[in-house]
């Protein structure tokens, strides 16, 4: 078997994460050129960094419901076209996803193959950024732009340079616009949204509080009770699988909800929310129960063992 050294896995890491970012930047690029969707959901943030520059409110529509603290995030793109710039987001923010899991193992990029993903690259998403700011201390200002989404892996994932990150973003955007905040609360009205403990069967998420001492178990019900609108806000919680079997046990379930939707569209949100409960929060919420079995059942084999060897 041929045994890599750090300086050569560091550079495979980097060329896998550049191809994986390469091919959805431009994958990303094309769906939005192709339907003619400018830069789809990232127009938003692109406005609003507009604006922050301008030092103008951008919430003079209902349409516009992110926090400025997503502005920054918006202003090196302002150069390129819409779709361009949509899939050089999306492609970066995966690249760097990419890079954070791999450290972990290379069978860890197999969350890629989750719906949620494939469903996030077709409006430009901030799922797989705000994913990568769980491997990058200085990333977790990312988890501001989209709090609902963003909130559970601030809150699992504090570290001193991250909370010191977040405060120069926040006083930052403060600077330039002082009234934002207030500004934002008042868009809360337009937010259409589920809550997936709220949405049948998620009060089986509850559950999760029998492991309330472990970080996923925590992971998973802070973004259960955080309102959502589609299947592209739940990608963070493929942080939660580890191994290969879980990672393609959880990704596999979630393409039904994938096929739903390509002959049905949902009714409401609150049906997004049933699917989205079924097919991607309970087998999470098996991975965290299953995983603490597994765990349980080694220390006991260990206690029984040294038992015997005295």
């Amino acid at each position: 078997m041929v045994q890599l050294t750090g300086e050569t896995s560091v550079r495979l890491r980097i060329l896998i994460s550049v191809l994986i970012g390469a091919a959805s930047g431009v994958f990303c690029w094309y769906i939005l050129r192709h339907l003619r969707l400018g830069a789809a959901d990232f127009t938003w943030t692109l406005r609003a960094a507009r604006f922050l520059l301008e030092r103008q409110s951008p919430y003079d529509t209902p349409l516009q419901q992110y926090p400025m603290t997503a502005a920054p995030f918006g202003i090196p793109f302002l150069w390129l076209p819409p779709e361009i710039a949509a899939g050089a987001f999306y492609g970066l923010s995966s690249a760097l996803l990419a890079y954070g899991l791999s450290a972990h193992g290379y069978y860890r990029l197999f969350v890629f193959l989750a719906y949620p993903y494939w469903a996030g690259i077709l409006t430009a998403q901030w799922a797989p950024l705000i994913m990568a700011a769980a491997f990058f201390p200085l990333l977790l200002p990312a988890t501001l732009a989209k709090p609902q989404v963003g909130l559970p892996v601030t809150l699992t994932r504090l570290t001193r340079k991250g909370i010191v990150a977040c405060v120069v973003l926040i006083a930052a955007t403060l600077l330039l616009l002082p009234r934002w905040p207030l500004l934002w609360i008042g868009q809360f009205g337009h937010y259409e949204h589920f809550f997936p403990i709220l949405a049948l069967p998620g009060p089986l998420l509850a559950l999760a509080l029998f492991r309330y001492r472990e970080r996923d178990a925590q992971f998973l019900l802070l973004s259960s009770i955080m309102p959502q609108r589609w299947f592209f806000d739940s990608f963070t919680l493929w942080l939660i699988p580890e191994s290969r079997r879980e990672i393609l046990f959880t990704a596999a379930l979630s393409w039904l909800p994938g096929i739903w939707r390509w002959y049905h569209m949902p009714g409401s949100y609150l049906e997004v929310g049933r699917w989205t409960v079924i097919f991607f929060y309970l087998p999470m919420l098996i991975v965290v129960m299953a995983r603490a079995q597994l765990l349980r059942k080694k220390w006991s084999g260990d206690s029984r063992a040294e038992s015997t060897s005295s």
